[in-house]
């Protein structure tokens, strides 16, 4: 990362990131990407350096750390970390996903907190931005195993929540088995039914529809949205989703709805190609039902699919690129195989699942490319929607509710068009995503004082 990209009065505030946070090298790239966006802000508001508001952005308003003591089903005592950064909260309380996976530390959270703070901005409700987890790996656990380490970890973390406080979500590795597990616990150690601390609850407990959806959905509205504005549809496009988990399952349900086909999708073992379209009910049935791997879908659908063991999914031409598994997935070589193959937008539905040099790549190429922060904003724009049905007692239809996600989606699209225009950056949809985001946060900091 060059400081030389960066402007003038940016250059210490990236220096000091890197200083004070040392070893965190996902959080240094978040952080980076951000600031070089800045520089036009900077230039016309001078005021926002100069009284650090960007240098108190980067830094959270709190860090919790501790341990998490379970056991397991063999009676024996195991350890695991445990971690909430509570990162800003001048638009509302904070808000972010918890993520149980084995390569969970404190620079994952940060950089996954600091994305957050942008991306719920640019909702537009009124929720700040944090995240946590721990590195533990629910793979392979016991349903009792999963709930005792679930209650062990909310033992501790139950302190620091609340709806008006730290409102948490799920993220990789924590569905709504794991929330459910940890609002009992919380529910159980507070004494009150608090449905708004918890998001991606069950329907039957303060749950909303469209929730498990929401994020795979968002993302292709929001590159709904794209084609619209240049006259254009998803009709006969071609897509790939790296992922077969949740987002990348109901990214392709919604990409077949409005007539395009997925032709391929992946997990860590593997890809498959599939031609004639994924089969949507035998993936879910493959990863939903069974928690199998994507080579068992191979060997179900039969004809001409065909899975790739190892390899990458972005060898695969397609039209439309949807990274959805995890950080830094899509490098320089994949996004130079998809622009060899004539893809034409990347929309990233996992967090910052592409590296710096790709979306470089992706730029100098002319490709279209839509960050997570906006593109993937579905998830806790729903969120935000159950805590609205939370707060007044109430409930909304599957219809309801996905009117008001694509209709979020459609004015976060918007927001980041209009800004980069704003700024001198027409169709840039980083630096609109990453400075509208900014600016709603900042004069928020500003106006609520030195905080």
């Amino acid at each position: 990362m060059n400081t030389d990209d960066l402007h003038v009065k940016l250059r210490a505030v990236f220096d000091e990131v890197m200083r004070r946070n040392p070893g965190e090298a996902e959080f240094h790239q978040a952080v980076y990407e951000v600031l070089t966006s800045l520089g036009p802000v900077v230039a016309k508001h001078p005021e926002y350096a100069d009284t650090a508001v960007i240098r108190r952005l980067c830094e959270p308003e709190r860090q919790i750390i501790f341990r998490v003591p379970w056991i397991d089903d063999s009676g024996i005592v195991q350890l695991n970390r445990g971690f909430r950064v509570e990162f800003n909260s001048a638009l509302g309380p904070f808000k972010g996903g918890l993520r149980f996976h084995p390569s969970v530390y404190l620079g994952i959270v940060k950089f996954l907190g600091f994305e957050q703070i942008f991306k719920n901005s640019l909702t537009g409700l009124p929720i700040g931005g944090g995240k946590g987890g721990s590195d533990f790996d629910p793979k392979g656990r016991s349903n009792a195993e999963v709930m005792r380490f679930c209650q062990s970890f909310m033992t501790e973390l139950y302190r620091h929540l609340g709806e008006y406080t730290d409102v948490p979500a799920g993220d990789i590795g924590v569905g709504m088995r794991e929330i459910g597990y940890m609002f009992g616990q919380y529910k159980r150690i507070t004494n009150r039914y608090e449905s708004g601390v918890f998001t991606g609850k069950g329907l039957t407990w303060g749950g909303s529809q469209v929730r498990t959806e929401a994020t795979g959905y968002g993302t292709v509205f929001f590159v709904d949205e794209i084609l619209r504005s240049r006259g254009k549809s998803f009709d006969g496009k071609r897509a790939v989703v790296s992922g077969s988990g949740n987002v990348a399952i109901y990214a392709i349900e919604k990409i077949h709805e409005l007539g395009g086909v997925v032709v391929g999708c992946s997990d860590s073992s593997g890809y498959v190609v599939d031609e004639k379209g994924i089969d949507l009910e035998l993936l879910k049935e493959i990863k939903e039902v069974r928690r199998g791997r994507i080579a068992e879908y191979a060997d179900a659908r039969g004809g001409t699919t065909e899975f790739v063991s190892g390899g990458s999914v972005w060898d695969i031409p397609c039209d439309v690129a949807l990274p959805c598994a995890t950080q830094n997935e899509l490098d320089g070589d994949a996004a130079t195989e998809l622009i060899k193959s004539g893809c034409k937008i990347v929309a990233e539905g996992a967090n910052m699942p592409c590296t710096p040099a790709a979306v470089k790549l992706f730029a100098d190429a002319g490709v279209t490319f839509a960050p997570g922060k906006a593109a993937n904003a579905g998830g806790v724009a729903t969120s935000g929607l159950e805590m609205q049905q939370n707060a007044s007692r109430d409930s909304w239809t599957f219809e309801d509710t996905e009117a008001r996600l694509a209709e979020i989606m459609g004015r976060i699209h918007d927001r980041c068009l209009t800004t980069a225009d704003r700024y001198g950056q027409p169709g840039n949809y980083v630096a609109g995503a990453n400075i509208a985001g900014f600016i709603r946060v900042a004069d928020a900091m500003v106006a609520l004082g030195l905080v």
